[in-house]
């Protein structure tokens, strides 16, 4: 969903987000896909196009994702 190389961290997409199901974590945006109900708004306001909710996260990312709720 957030390609970390791409995220510059601004947190537009957490601010607009109306269910809160994003943060910044380490200075990139990570969506909580529990709480998140694909209303494509981070996507739209991501000033560098960092958001694609219809993709998964990279396996790596994912990994650091479950390392972090830990």
């Amino acid at each position: 969903m957030v390609d970390s190389k791409l995220c510059i961290g601004c947190g537009a997409c957490a601010s607009i987000c109306p269910v809160n199901a994003i943060k910044l974590v380490n200075g990139k945006a990570q969506i909580n896909k529990d709480k998140c109900i694909r209303c494509g708004a981070c996507q739209q306001f991501c000033p560098v196009s960092a958001i694609d909710i219809n993709k998964e996260e990279p396996k790596e990312e994912k990994e650091n994702s479950k390392n972090d709720k830990k």
